[in-house]
């Protein structure tokens, strides 16, 4: 079963070439499972097929013989096979983190319903952080004048 995520957004009272979105991006570059601190990597893990299927015997077929991995194999009650997978081993899943020192600090005139303009890109941090400041500073003289 597939669950669809949509985001709630408020209708915006403008057009959007009136508004503009500040957004920090920082690419996520692939790490070890100890880099993550990933859970099965600390603590083991089990894994559960049912070798009656075409995808539980592909499965356990490729843990037996591809995976690479130290495990123990055993059955249980309802007669599947239960791997089990010590501490210290990398996981089956992908670890990936942000990358510290090459975020990309953008402003982007439109919103999420569309980019209006070319998009400004901030060389540092700072720049970024002032160029925010001075757009609230604009938006809330326009208010305080009506």
């Amino acid at each position: 079963m597939r669950v669809e995520h949509t985001p709630f957004r408020i209708q915006p009272a403008l057009p959007v070439q009136a508004y503009k979105t500040y957004q920090v991006l920082s690419p996520p570059y692939p790490v070890s499972c100890a880099q993550a601190a990933c859970e099965a990597y600390l603590h083991g893990w089990r894994t559960v097929v049912d070798e009656r299927t075409d995808l539980g015997q592909a499965q356990a077929h490729y843990i037996r013989t591809g995976a690479g991995r130290g495990f123990t194999e055993a059955r249980n009650e309802a007669g599947l096979t239960e791997f089990t997978f010590a501490a210290g081993q990398r996981c089956f899943g992908q670890h990936r983190m942000p990358q510290e020192g090459a975020e990309r600090f953008l402003v982007r005139p439109g919103d999420w319903r569309g980019i209006t303009g070319p998009v400004r890109e901030h060389t540092r941090a700072q720049f970024w952080v002032e160029d925010f400041a001075e757009h609230l500073d604009r938006l809330n003289t326009a208010i305080e004048r009506g």
